[in-house]
């Protein structure tokens, strides 16, 4: 599932963007990607592993509404449903 997030630009700062995936490894576990930079800028990309898949879908959700509540807004879904 992934979910693609986006901070409306102010008078000074350019507009931002975060991008949540989380998606089956290659070992049986689960791997969830935080993409997040400036719209046409660099990015950052962190990774971070799970074992199982519960834990794994709760830190996806974690995350996103932890930016939800910091003013992002979603632009795009993909297998989950919108908040």
């Amino acid at each position: 599932m992934r979910v693609f997030l986006q901070q409306h630009p102010s008078a000074t700062e350019p507009a931002r963007y975060l991008q949540l995936t989380l998606q089956p490894d290659l070992f049986g576990g689960w791997e969830l990607l935080r993409e997040s930079g400036l719209v046409g800028g660099r990015a950052q990309l962190r990774r971070e592993l799970f074992l199982q898949a519960e834990p794994a879908h709760r830190a996806f959700e974690k995350a996103r509404d932890a930016q939800l509540q910091r003013g992002y807004q979603i632009t795009y879904t993909s297998g989950v449903a919108p908040r």
